[in-house]
């Protein structure tokens, strides 16, 4: 059993009419169509995993930031978001969290986000903290990394959490700076990540299911209408153009 949260539940948890995972591309466009069609009242916040991806920032050069010939090679998949921040890998053993508001304040909004992580976490008894690059630590190791856009009237939020992720993926899916690895090294890399079945007993369902019940105070069930408007939307994403940059198609 997870522990008992004190932080009051504020947030509607959505939910799709179907269990299989989908690929990163369906969830970016989940957020978004939830942000511009739903969004009229509560916060929202959903879960979901995917399996190995690697997902770059709106503004960033992708030869520059993913391994394309690892990622090919260990058939990882490679997406490009709408909010700006750096490239993170997420895998079935990696729990992403969306959380959508009615706001047009970007700095509350995101502190408010950042501040409702930090305080589940420490509800686990864990030394949960947060940076003003936007990621969560557990003392001074990362656990948590988080990127934000703006539509009119609305605001994403989202962000990894790393459960129990592969490591040697992570490390080798994503180009760091060539300084980065000079100065730091690999193991370096490992050192400054921690992983949260490090600190906690729960298991990764039940981790999700303590967020879910203690941040959410009702469901809100998207229909397979809304599924189908996802698909169109999510077709955005998937285009060439857009994951590569309209000067790199030929990568």
């Amino acid at each position: 059993m997870y522990p008992k949260c004190t932080l009051p539940p504020f947030m509607n948890y959505l939910t799709l009419p179907f269990e299989e995972n989908r690929r990163l591309s369906f969830y970016l466009a989940m957020e978004e169509y939830v942000a511009r069609q739903l969004n009229n009242g509560d916060d929202l916040f959903f879960q979901w995993q995917v399996q190995p991806s690697v997902i770059f920032g709106r503004n960033q050069v992708i030869e520059n930031e993913v391994n394309l010939d690892y990622c090919r090679e260990h058939g990882i998949q490679f997406f490009r978001r709408k909010s700006g921040g750096g490239c993170v890998y997420a895998d079935m053993s990696n729990v992403m969290m969306s959380y959508i508001t009615r706001s047009n304040e970007v700095q509350t909004t995101f502190a408010r986000y950042m501040e409702m992580v930090c305080q589940m976490l420490r509800e686990l008894g864990l030394a949960a903290t947060s940076t003003q690059n936007n990621d969560v630590l557990i003392g001074d190791r990362k656990v948590s990394g988080n990127a934000f856009y703006h539509i009119p009237g609305h605001s994403i939020v989202h962000g990894t959490m790393l459960f129990d992720t592969d490591m040697e993926h992570m490390l080798h899916a994503i180009t760091p700076p060539q300084v980065k690895l000079d100065k730091h090294g690999v193991q370096s890399v490992r050192q400054r990540i921690t992983l949260l079945k490090e600190h906690t007993e729960l298991s990764i369902g039940a981790f999700k299911a303590y967020a879910r019940e203690h941040l959410c105070h009702q469901e809100i069930h998207l229909t397979n209408e809304d599924v189908k408007a996802i698909e169109v939307l999510e077709q955005e994403y998937l285009n060439p153009s857009f994951i590569y940059g309209k000067e790199n198609l030929s990568l």
